[in-house]
């Protein structure tokens, strides 16, 4: 999991990451502001003001910005990939690529088998007699990737990161939050659910589907009732419970935990697991036991469709759609098949197609210099722990002793991941997909009772994001997000810092958010803070917290400030640290003045153009809900309002409506 490049860590200078052979650009779409507007009052909207105002959201996205043209450009390279390994793959892991292709986007096959592909696991759980089935059950579908009221996931120990364990956790619910099914605002939803439902059952031939989905909704209801909300799930040390397995059954008496493990592959691999909320489990266990097991049958019997519809005949491809796409997100579309065909590959064969993708579509160069703004961002990172004002000594030092051990990721993994075990077979698109979620199973608990690699990457290089591993203490950035709009390599330095940079910072920051700095350099959870200065980064906290709740995206939806407030602390502080990482890459030379704007401008306005955004209501509903990041305009006004650098940059005064005063700013790193 870990890309080291010596050559760049041996660096101790910030230097310029733009080329020096042809003219810079200043790398910002003038067209696509609104100079009618004055930055001093909406810096988004005059930024991004004319593009707003012209571009429409097409027909298969729930939203549209710089993402989406960056994911549509990839999509496009993906298909030129695929769809000629699918008529001439030049090796063994090419062809598995064509052949998954070809099996998906057979339609005329599909559709003929209709519900046949998947009727041994309908039969499977209509085989089942009583509640003290369900463990074997269980066991089984998630092994093909079919969901169930609680979960397991392979991961280091957050305890002692020297080795893997599994952790269990609550899941189960086909609405995307419990807020769906417990708040009076989304009772439309709710019902619109409970339609579905009834009517993927009906496609599979239930003759009592409205009974059967009525009490499918009824169950998750009460699944819902007793689960951790998004933000108690924020807090790693409530999650860390160590229990053995022999006392597992003292957890859910009425669970035959035995046969659990032993049929999930994890019996004689551990000695503990760890379960992420008990009082869930304890309220699970009451719950198998008083509800039929006519319900449990109709319950996985949804599941198991739910979890195939999107790879099974039309019917159940368009009802999918109609309710996840339009009903909940408010996209009235579906995105073209081969498109859906990208994100399966990328799914079961993700660093397969990586592999080819990289060797076409990423420039050494674009690494080289990339690599280049990590470190200078880090370097400024550290620079900026030492001059913080409100952190004792000795905090600084932990926290300097944690940013000196991160581990970068850029571009693509150093070793890459083995499919040859993996079965594909372009006449069989659902047994693909089972067999890739079993492959990926067996890969994961595998883990168990082996050392850590770190090596390995938790994304594919052909994905438009970035992260922070606590449990690694490592930022990746993927090839895919290193090039434009993120990054320019035709443009002038301060755009790339307040883009690319800014992301850059983002992920380091992250690893000193509300849940980060709970981790230590080794990716233990390990309190290295006084308790003062706990107080004053709690103060700091709570003003960020206030600041984006206020947000009111859609009338009557406010921002969640404490399930938001970790993505916020990293916007806030990436921008901070990218900022002071330009101006001192400068060396105090005076950045020239591009397209009207100078170096400073430039850089916030990168910043506020790469979050240009367009989302559907229903869509914006649906992340203030359930994603713990802010709606991009917010991400923009609620961070630069905060930079003391912005307002010197654009003259911002008191009068203006983005005047925020001195000590009314949050800043935290």
């Amino acid at each position: 999991m870990k890309r080291i490049l010596a050559a760049a860590i041996g660096m101790s200078l910030l230097t310029g990451i733009a080329g020096a052979a042809a003219p810079l650009t200043s790398g910002i779409d003038t067209a696509g502001m609104d100079k009618s507007v004055r930055p001093q009052d909406n810096f988004y909207d005059y930024i991004n003001g004319h593009w707003l105002a012209t571009t429409q959201i097409p027909a298969d996205k729930p939203s549209y910005g710089a993402f989406t043209v960056l994911y549509d450009k990839t999509q496009e390279n993906l298909r030129t990939i695929v769809e000629q390994a699918q008529k001439s793959p030049q090796n063994a892991g090419e062809r598995k690529i064509g052949d998954l292709y070809a099996s998906y986007m057979d339609e005329a096959r599909v559709d003929a088998l209709g519900l046949k592909p998947l009727q041994p696991e309908l039969d499977r759980i209509a085989a089942i007699k009583s509640t003290a089935d369900l463990p074997a059950l269980m066991a089984h579908l998630a092994r093909i990737g079919v969901d169930g009221p609680f979960g397991g996931g392979v991961h280091q120990d957050n305890k002692d990161s020297t080795k893997y364990v599994i952790d269990f956790g609550q899941s189960g619910l086909g609405m995307p939050d419990r807020d769906y099914y417990l708040k009076d605002d989304l009772k439309a939803k709710r019902d619109a659910y409970q339609a579905h439902v009834e009517r993927m059952l009906a496609l599979a031939g239930d003759a009592d589907a409205k009974v059967e989905a009525a009490d499918v909704v009824a169950l998750e209801t009460e699944l819902a009732k007793i689960q951790w909300t998004k933000v108690e799930n924020r807090d790693p040390n409530k999650l860390y419970n160590k229990v053995m397995l022999a006392d597992l059954p003292a957890l859910m008496p009425g669970f035959d935990w035995k046969t659990y493990l032993a049929d999930a592959g994890v019996a004689g691999k551990v000695d503990y697991v760890i379960v992420s909320q008990p009082s869930y489990f304890k309220a699970l266990d009451g719950i198998i036991k008083n509800t039929p097991v006519a319900t449990w049958r109709a319950y996985f019997r949804w599941q198991a469709l739910h979890s195939a519809a999107p790879y099974l005949s039309k019917a159940f491809v368009d009802e999918n759609f109609a309710f996840y796409g339009t009903a909940v997100r408010g996209v009235p579309q579906n995105r073209p098949r081969w498109q859906r065909g990208m994100s399966l590959i990328s799914q079961a064969l993700g660093e397969q197609l990586g592999q080819v993708y990289v060797a076409r579509y990423f420039p050494a160069s674009s690494k080289q210099r990339v690599t280049e703004l990590v470190h200078n961002l880090l370097a400024a990172y550290k620079t900026s722990i030492d001059t913080l004002d409100w952190m004792s000594p000795e905090t600084k030092k932990q926290a300097q002793a944690k940013l000196a051990t991160y581990m970068l990721k850029l571009g693509y993994p150093d070793k890459w991941r083995d499919y040859s075990a993996l079965t594909i077979d372009r006449n069989d698109l659902l047994g693909n997909l089972a067999r890739a979620s079993e492959f990926e199973y067996d890969r994961e608990i595998n883990k168990l009772g082996k050392p850590i690699d770190r090596s390995e990457w938790g994304m594919t290089p052909q994905t438009i994001n970035a992260y922070y591993n606590p449990e690694m203490n490592e930022i990746v950035f993927p090839a895919a997000i290193l090039q434009a709009p993120f990054f320019n390599p035709a443009a002038d330095d301060a755009v790339n810092y307040g883009a690319i940079g800014a992301v850059i910072g983002h992920e380091i920051s992250h690893g000193f958010d509300d849940e980060g700095s709970q981790y230590d350099g080794q990716g233990n959870l390990h309190d290295w803070w006084t308790k003062e200065d706990h107080e004053k980064f709690a103060a700091k906290t709570k003003a960020l917290v206030a600041e984006y709740s206020a947000f009111e995206p859609v009338k009557g939806y406010h921002l969640n400030g404490e399930l938001t407030l970790g993505e916020n602390i990293a916007d806030n502080s990436g921008l901070a640290i990218a900022y002071k990482a330009y101006l001192i890459s400068l060396h105090g030379k005076p950045a020239p003045v591009i397209d009207g704007m100078t170096g400073p401008q430039r850089f916030y306005a990168g910043f506020a153009q790469v979050w240009r955004n367009k989302m559907r209501e229903d869509a914006m509903i649906a992340q203030i809900k359930a994603d713990p990041h802010s709606i991009p305009v917010d991400r923009v006004m609620g961070t630069v309002v905060n930079q003391p650098g912005f307002f010197k940059a654009y003259d911002v005064k008191p009068g203006d409506k983005m005047w925020v005063a001195p000590d009314k700013r949050v800043i935290i790193w």
